[in-house]
């Protein structure tokens, strides 16, 4: 997971269809921006934001069960 800020502006972040080294790379909507994920997160490889960082953010991924139980309020969206 991701940090979408940068420069106080908060990016959308999808699928540029391009894959590197066998990495999918993605995009921001807002600068159209490509991203390659890199050990401490993403790295700008062309436009506005080249040679920046979108750090990543700790997450940890748990069944639904586990989640569930820990945040009872939660929902699935169909």
């Amino acid at each position: 997971m991701y940090s979408r800020e940068i420069d106080g502006q908060i990016l959308t972040i999808a699928p540029s269809g391009w894959t590197y080294d066998n990495t999918f790379v993605l995009y921001d909507k807002e600068s159209i921006t490509l991203w390659y994920p890199e050990r401490k997160g993403l790295k700008g490889i062309q436009g506005k934001y080249f040679g920046r960082m979108l750090l990543k953010i700790s997450s940890e991924d748990i069944p639904w069960g586990k989640w569930q139980k820990k945040f009872p309020e939660s929902k699935i969206l169909k």
